[in-house]
């Protein structure tokens, strides 16, 4: 185990950790004490009809999804919704390869899978809620992939469906993509197989993944405008990739990046129908609006369009940001004017 402060309460804020037990995987291995870390905010109603589930994506964590898209002032109101904010599995702060005691610490933590995420919650938001119903499951990017599996896994429990950013089946372009991500980090000799004293000594490899991530997470156009001044405050290039892209993955744990990204690249609801993706997602019930965002690398707004022709009556609404998939972190006002009111939009149908 590897005490990082990053993933602790004086970093992301107030959460709880709810004790799972033991959690057969869809590996078969059983991650054992397993812990889902979540926050939540509002009041669940008495019919237990208000309950809104919002998930994270790679790196993300409940804090962010606090920050930007929670608040009186958005769609996500907990004046009107009992909102649940929960860290997925892998995450460093629910259950993870850094804080998990042997035998199943660092580089023996167990593989994991979307599947794993959603299995965990379900079981948290029956057991210690109560919920069996839930007026809307929300997340971008790897959120969204969870969004896609609560949809095709428990079609009558989801009432309405957003995935933000994301698609149903990763594509064989990000499957390569994130293998180059793994690459970085473990090409470093100080990752020393995943047995380090502390994620800080795997420096170079981290900085070399964050640059990485740099030039498919934001658009062409953020550079070629330098829309680095202006949307985010550096003073240059250089200033923008080290004091943004590799300060924000420093202080993280390279076991739970490389944890997340065995799940990002085995994410794919059809696995549940045979490999068919139309017949899985033939299956959803939900009300569901695919919204992805215009300058998208990871998740270009076409293949996202693809997924929602599949889905039955779902809408289509691309979120416009130069900004790219890094967009999700609400970098610009306009992002989340447009989500507020494409959700708005849903939640009101």
């Amino acid at each position: 185990m590897v005490d990082n402060p990053f993933y602790g309460p004086e970093t992301q804020g107030d959460y709880k950790l709810h004790d799972l037990g033991n959690l057969i995987l869809e590996s078969g291995e059983t991650l054992r004490g397993a812990k889902l870390a979540y926050r939540t905010f509002g009041t669940l109603n008495a019919e237990k009809s208000n309950a809104v589930l919002v998930t994270t994506w790679f790196s993300g964590t409940g804090k962010v999804m606090q920050d930007v898209y929670v608040g009186p002032d958005h769609a996500l109101d907990p004046n009107r919704y009992f909102i649940v904010i929960v860290d997925q599995l892998g995450s460093g702060v629910s259950s993870s390869p850094q804080n998990t005691p042997p035998p199943q610490a660092m580089a023996k933590f167990p593989k994991l899978c979307i599947g794993d995420d959603v299995r965990a919650q379900h079981r948290m938001l029956t057991d210690l809620f109560g919920i069996e119903r839930l007026a809307l499951v929300v997340g971008g990017s790897m959120g969204g992939q969870q969004v896609y599996e609560w949809a095709v896994v428990h079609p009558r429990m989801v009432e309405r469906a957003a995935p933000i950013a994301a698609t149903a089946r990763i594509s064989l372009h990000q499957q390569v993509f994130v293998e180059t991500l793994k690459e970085a980090i473990t090409s470093d000799p100080r990752w020393n197989s995943g047995w380090y004293a502390s994620g800080l000594v795997v420096r170079e490899g981290m900085d070399r993944m964050a640059r990485i991530v740099a030039t498919l997470g934001w658009s062409t156009q953020f550079y070629q405008e330098e829309r680095w001044r202006s949307v985010v405050g550096m003073s240059s290039l250089d200033d923008f990739i080290n004091g943004v892209m590799k300060a924000y993955f420093e202080p993280m744990d390279p076991n739970v990046l490389l944890c997340e990204m065995h799940k990002w690249q085995r994410a794919d609801v059809s696995r549940h129908a045979g490999g068919d993706l139309a017949a899985a997602l033939a299956r959803v019930e939900a009300r569901t609006m695919v919204m992805p965002i215009s300058h998208d690398g990871f998740f270009p707004p076409h293949e996202c369009e693809a997924d929602c022709r599949l889905v039955p009556g779902a809408l289509f609404r691309v979120i416009q940001s130069p900004e790219g998939h890094m967009g999700l972190n609400g970098f610009e006002p306009g992002y989340m004017e447009q989500v507020d009111r494409h959700l708005n939009e849903l939640l009101a149908a």
